[in-house]
């Protein structure tokens, strides 16, 4: 990352001087360009325009402190002078293994009537703009954060794909918020949320031709998470706040720190809908990995009773079972799930991490983030509360042979529970653990500065399907919005991937369309829903490419698509190129898909058969353009 201090920037700002309306700030390739001003009513607004068409219109910035109103009255004192920034890093789970972040920077000084000061940091690259407010006055020592003004005004005409979030401690054992809704899909923008908690990140839009993903990014544990307010008159959307309830147990709400308050970067990633979906700026803009043991970083692929088993399996036969299906497939690791200690003990559960290292199979096991937020009852249960109880318990599965853990049930978005959650993967890295957050807030790109971070869950996954046979049938639209706003810029837990039956439920997807999942989806660790009953009824080269996959990918990049529709993505691991398809539709739909990309490279294509849950499988040849017809709520796997 530029090394380039803030104090230096700051002063830097100051020496250039009162400035009434800056120079447009703009993106390396010079297509995105923002601007600054401030208004006649003494605000700060700010514009974005991609190849001089509208993306934002004139959009509020600011905050109020306590003692500070930092968001009106305000001028603009100086103007650093724009700047190249540039990182380079790498990622173990994500769309791309190697990254490269370049941007201008500018750094815009501006203070109120009572002479109070805040920096505004923008950057634009050329998928987007970020910008983050520093307050580093020190005639404020200590500095609460009231309320972010914070807006962004679409243009009437756009249109919305959008997630409405919980109202806290409501839903089954009082376990909301989990940012587990249904989106609203092409909607027009203004449209209130359903929920008076509000929207989550990622809000995907469409202004025009230009398609922007609105996020935040550089959670250190410092600020509460975001998301956007549920009222947005006439297409203006503004920074929602978590809810009262949702904080730790007698802790913070909102921002409150001593010394220099600087709140996460605000993104917007905007251009056609493929560079939107391939940004990185949801782990651009978070804070570089920690010191970890890289060898302990293993992505990869796990068996799990628990999807379609539910709670009777959490035993001890049917858990060696699934180590030796693990096995069998070629995966990483088993999970087992809740009630763990009661049902099978730690004993028990010893002699199982054993059993599993003989077959080359990691034990990961799970956890209820719980104390008194909600009503759960499942167990273990108040055991990570506090350091001291994280460092003893951690330490134990440590000297067990467990590889990680999954923790669930969160209480949302407050100050104190963000903290939790950061707390949390301090504790389980320093132990050498890896980590799946589940009952979940966003992750917010903490899968770069958090190795051990494999994934997190933060959506209506495969379980919601067990449980009613309408979420079954919203399953296909769900799963085609996935890739372009909750898998956007972080891993997700959808827990994909079913062949055989649901019990109870009739499924509405293709085989196709579950194998396509599992290229489709982003997971540090995938857990594949299927059981063995399952597994055993597809053919021979659907376990094959099931046991050769690829745990982590070099590349990624969206073939066509289209939100709640359809999408094709293709991965690219080594030489090798995985593309995946799905098709979310009522009719058959015929694309041509451009494959040059993957160069003169032969393969084959496995997609739905003739039957209601048969598989095909044909050779292909990359070239330039290839046909593809994709039956409806079916898809495709291609490996070149």
């Amino acid at each position: 990352m530029n090394t380039t201090s803030y104090a230096a920037i700051i002063m830097a700002a100051v020496s250039a001087g009162a400035t009434a309306s800056p120079a447009a700030l703009t993106s390396p390739d010079r297509h995105i360009a923002v601007k600054l001003q401030s208004t006649a009513a003494g605000t700060l607004a700010y514009t974005i325009t991609r190849d001089g068409k509208p993306v934002l219109l004139a959009s509020d910035l600011g905050l109020q402190l306590q003692g500070a109103d930092l968001a009106s009255g305000l001028k603009i004192t100086g103007t650093s002078k724009a700047h190249a920034v540039s990182d380079h890093y790498q990622m173990a789970v994500g769309k791309r293994r190697d990254i490269t972040y370049s941007a201008n920077e500018q750094t815009y000084s501006v203070q109120n009537a009572q002479k109070q000061k805040m920096d505004i940091v923008f950057r634009v690259s050329n998928d987007g703009v970020a910008f983050r407010y520093v307050v580093a006055d020190t005639s404020l020592p200590h500095k609460k954060l009231i309320q972010e003004r914070t807006t962004f005004a679409l243009p009437s005409e756009a249109k919305a794909w959008m997630q409405p979030i919980a109202v806290a401690q409501t839903g089954w054992g009082r376990t909301n918020p989990s940012y587990e809704e249904h989106y609203l899909m092409d909607v027009p923008v203004g449209t209130p949320s359903p929920s008076p908690a509000g929207w989550v990140f990622p809000a995907l839009f469409k202004s025009g031709v230009n398609w922007v993903a609105i996020s935040e990014a550089g959670m250190d544990g410092s600020f509460q998470a975001s998301r956007l307010a549920p009222q947005s008159v006439g297409g203006k959307y503004s920074i929602g706040n978590p809810m009262a309830e949702e904080v730790y147990t007698d802790g913070r709400l909102m921002a409150e720190v001593d010394g220099t308050l600087t709140t996460p970067w605000r993104l917007l990633a905007l251009g056609s809908l493929q560079t939107v979906t391939g940004s990185t700026l949801g782990t651009d803009l978070a804070a570089p990995a920690i010191a970890f043991d890289k060898s302990l970083v293993k992505p990869g692929h796990a068996s799990w009773s628990w999807a379609l088993m539910k709670d009777d399996a959490t035993v001890y036969d049917v858990q060696k079972k699934f180590i030796d299906y693990a096995a069998d497939m070629h995966w990483d690791y088993t999970l087992i799930d809740a009630d763990w200690d009661r049902k099978i003990g730690y004993e028990k559960v010893k002699e199982l991490v054993d059993y599993a290292a003989t077959r080359n199979v990691g034990i990961l096991l799970w956890y209820n983030s719980s104390g008194p937020w909600n009503s759960t009852e499942y167990s273990p249960k108040s055991k990570l509360l506090t350091h001291e109880q994280r460092v003893a318990e951690f330490k134990r599965l440590h000297d067990m042979g467990v590889k990680g853990v999954k923790i669930d049930f969160f209480n949302g978005d407050a100050q104190s529970m963000i903290a939790y959650y950061v707390a949390i993967l301090r504790d389980a890295a320093d132990a050498g653990l890896l980590v799946n957050f589940h009952g979940a807030t966003l992750p917010r790109g903490w899968t770069r500065t958090w190795p051990n971070l494999m994934t997190m869950e933060a959506v209506r996954g495969m379980e919601f399907t067990t449980f009613e046979q309408a979420d079954e049938d919203k399953m296909p639209t769900h799963a085609a919005m996935l890739p372009f706003a909750r898998n956007l810029f972080d891993p997700m837990d959808f827990t994909p991937m079913v062949f055989g039956d649901i019990p109870k439920i009739k499924r509405t997807s293709s085989n196709g369309f579950e194998l396509a999942t599992s290229v489709l989806y982003i997971s540090g660790i995938q857990h594949f829903a299927e059981i063995p009953e399952g597994m055993a009824t597809v053919p021979a080269y659907v376990k094959s490419f099931l046991q050769e996959l690829p745990r982590s990918w070099d590349d990624s990049r969206l073939v066509d698509g289209y939100p709640g529709q359809y999408a094709v993505v293709a991965r690219r691991s080594g030489d090798s190129w995985y593309i995946s398809g799905i098709n979310a539709t009522e009719s058959d739909k015929t694309l041509t898909l451009d494959l040059s990309f993957a160069g003169a490279k032969q393969g084959t294509i496995i997609a739905d058969g003739d039957g209601e849950r048969s598989f095909s499988q044909r050779d292909i040849a990359a070239g330039k353009k290839v046909a593809v017809t994709i039956k409806p709520h079916g898809g495709f796997v291609i490996k070149l």
